[in-house]
Order: structure tokens, then C-alpha cells, then sequence
């Protein structure tokens, strides 16, 4: 280790102060003399003032005191090494050679990191950029699509535009619509119906209380008192059985009319609106049709005819859709009407002749399950 340091400093010259003068350790000085060599700084050494130059790299040596002139610039990798000079320290050529390799590497880093941050930037840039412009084709789609509809639907109702009718379809619509509104008289007057009998029913049990009560405070009226009391009481009953009857009837007519007569309608909703768009793009390329036939004429009609194309499988499609369901409703309609009004029928009959046993009869037929007495009433812990 000391030949590789002598061998070193055989060929290594030392500045000795500021004004640039070096000493040069030759093969004859011993390892004693190098290791005692100082850095001493002279009068003007200790003057200068290092201060940093217009470049990160650079800096300025000053001398005199404040305010003095700059003499020249030297590297800063070399200011660390007049640092420890100055503190009596030797930093050997390669030890430099590593720092200013190790300042490079991080120079060079720097750009790749803003680059690989820049990069990440533009991609989420681009994917935000490309959401913004499927919304706006969306937005637009649906903007021209609104356009031609109302100017279809305006010109329809004054009479200066053509529609598309089927008038065996748009007959069977009326009739289903007519009849839902017959329907829904029907629920209304059989809700009306139970609303009152259920009053009329607990009339008829409180009266029926009463009585029984009177017949134990009254011994000269026991007996008349008791004869009301079983009466009420029975009917009370009875009136139970059918407002169980009724209440099932309207349940079954709620869900034809509310659900299946309801979902046939909203199919037909979509299928008059598929009509609306398919008159609409129809207009729109016959209007094309009509005019001149240039290049970009030719490109237009192209593209109303494939738009046209689209709508009018469309409309097709739920013309098919709404002719299948109102051949289902139709049949479904008869096949719950013909239990339910049987049933309304049956049960009545039996209450108004008296006749218990037929009423708990008809009501096995129909498979209606009674609720227990008390049902409707909420327990005594919903009532907490």
C-alpha cells in the first residue's frame, strides 16, 4: 500500500497556496515527509470568500473583504477538495473522479424521472380527454334524435307530416287502454265496498258486546239481550268470512290492472316512441332523396339510410312485442276474471241468504285463507 501511494505521488503536483504555485512529490521523498505536508494558507488565502456563480456548477472565489472582485471561477466539485485542504486533508484523484461521476448520475437521473412523471401526466390527460369526448357524442346522439322526434311529432299534430299506422294494432291498444280504465272503476268501487263493510263489521261486534254485557247486568232482559248478542256475534263472523272473499278479489283485480295491464301499456309506451323515431329518420331520408345528389349528398343519404334501417327493426320488434302481450293479457285477463267473479258472486249470495256454510265452502273452492282474528294488529312490540 505505501508503493501504490509513493508511486502516485511520484506524479502528482499539489498546489501550495492561492497564487497557483505547486510542489511535486518525487520517488525520493519518503512516505514521513507526504504525510507532514500542510496546507497552509497565506494572509490573502484566508481573505477570499467563496461565493456562488450564475451556474449551480461554478463558483466564484472573491477577494479583498466584502464587496471585492471576483478573480476567477473554479468548479464546485473542487471546492470540497480546498475545504479539506484547508483542514489539513488529501483527496486523491480517484476519490474525486467518483464524486463527480456519482453528481453526474444524479444529473442524468433527474430527466428521466420528470420525463417517466410527464408521460404518466399525458396518459391520464389523454384517458379524461377521451371519457369528455364519448359523453359529448353521447349528448349529441341524443340531441339530433330529440331534434327529429319533436319535429315529427309537431308536424304530425298539425297535419303536415305522415305516420305510420297499424290499424288493427292501434285498435286493440284503444280497447285494452278503455278497459283498464273500466277496471280500475271496479277496484275502486270493490276497495269502497270493503272499506264500509269493515266498518259495518265492527259496528256489528261492538253492538254485539253491548248486548252480551246488558244481558248480565239485566235479569228481566237476559234473555233478549243474549238472543242480539248471538245474532251480532254470528253475523260479525260471517262478515269476516266475506270481507276475506272481498279482500281477495280485489288483490287479484290490484295485479291484473296495476302490474300486468300496466307492464302491456309501458311495452306499448316504447313501441309508439320506436314509431315516433322510425316517421322521423323516414321523413329525414326521404327529404334527402328529394334533393340534389352530390358527393356529400350521396355520404348523407347513406348514413340516414342505415339510421332509418335501425329504427325501423326497431319498431318492427316491439310491434311483435306488443301484438304477443296483448294476446297473453287477453287470455289472462279472462282466465282471473272468471275465478274472481265467481267468487264475488258465490260469497255474496251465501252472506245475504245466511247461509254459513256455503260461504266457508266458497271460499275452500277458491283456496282464500282467512287471517286470524287480530292479525292486522301490530304486536306489542311494534307498538313499543
Amino acid at each position: 500500500m505505501t508503493d501504490s501511494i509513493m508511486s502516485k505521488a511520484a506524479t502528482m503536483e499539489i498546489p501550495i497556496n492561492s497564487n497557483g504555485d505547486t510542489g511535486t512529490l518525487t520517488e525520493d521523498d519518503s512516505l514521513e515527509q507526504a504525510a507532514q505536508i500542510q496546507w497552509r494558507l497565506d494572509e490573502k488565502d484566508l481573505q477570499q470568500v467563496m461565493v456562488s456563480g450564475p451556474n449551480l456548477n461554478e463558483t466564484s472565489i472573491v477577494s479583498g473583504g466584502y464587496g471585492g472582485t471576483a478573480e476567477g471561477i473554479i468548479p464546485t466539485s473542487s471546492i470540497k477538495d480546498l475545504r479539506l485542504k484547508s483542514r489539513g486533508a488529501l483527496i486523491s484523484p480517484s476519490q474525486a473522479a467518483a464524486s463527480r461521476i456519482a453528481s453526474q448520475g444524479e444529473a442524468s437521473a433527474g430527466p428521466n424521472m420528470h420525463q417517466s412523471h410527464s408521460s404518466s401526466a399525458v396518459t391520464a390527460e389523454e384517458a379524461t380527454r377521451g371519457v369528455a369526448v364519448e359523453k359529448f357524442d353521447i349528448v349529441k346522439k341524443w340531441g339530433i334524435n330529440t331534434y327529429k322526434c319533436t319535429k315529427q311529432m309537431i308536424s304530425e299534430r298539425f297535419g303536415r307530416g305522415s305516420r305510420t299506422v297499424d290499424l288493427e294494432l292501434e285498435a286493440q291498444i284503444d280497447v285494452l287502454r278503455d278497459t283498464k280504465r273500466k277496471y280500475e272503476n271496479i277496484l275502486r268501487l270493490a276497495r269502497a265496498l270493503t272499506n264500509h263493510f269493515y266498518s259495518m263489521v265492527q259496528t256489528q261486534r261492538a253492538l254485539g258486546d253491548t248486548f252480551s254485557d246488558l244481558s248480565q247486568k239485566s235479569p228481566e232482559l237476559q234473555d233478549e239481550f243474549g238472543y242480539n248478542a248471538e245474532t251480532q256475534k254470528l253475523l260479525c263472523k260471517n262478515g269476516e268470512t266475506l270481507l276475506g272473499a272481498i279482500n281477495f278479489f280485489v288483490s287479484s283485480i290490484n295485479t291484473l290492472v296495476n302490474k300486468t295491464m300496466e307492464d302491456t301499456l309501458m311495452t306499448v309506451k316504447m313501441y309508439e316512441n320506436a314509431r315516433l323515431e322510425f316517421d322521423a329518420y323516414r321523413a329525414d331520408l326521404e327529404e334527402l332523396n328529394m334533393g340534389p345528389r352530390d358527393a356529400v349528398t350521396l355520404s348523407r343519404i347513406e348514413a340516414a339510410q342505415q339510421q332509418f334501417q335501425i329504427h325501423k327493426d326497431k319498431y318492427e320488434r316491439l310491434r311483435s312485442d306488443v301484438t304477443i302481450k296483448l294476446k297473453f293479457l287477453e287470455e289472462n285477463k279472462v282466465k282471473v276474471m272468471h275465478k274472481q267473479l265467481l267468487l264475488f258472486h258465490n260469497a255474496i249470495s251465501a252472506y245475504f241468504a245466511g247461509n254459513q256454510q256455503q260461504l266457508e265452502q266458497t271460499l275452500k273452492q277458491f283456496n282464500v285463507k282467512l287471517k286470524p282474528p287480530g292479525a292486522d294488529k301490530p304486536s306489542w312490540l311494534e307498538e313499543q
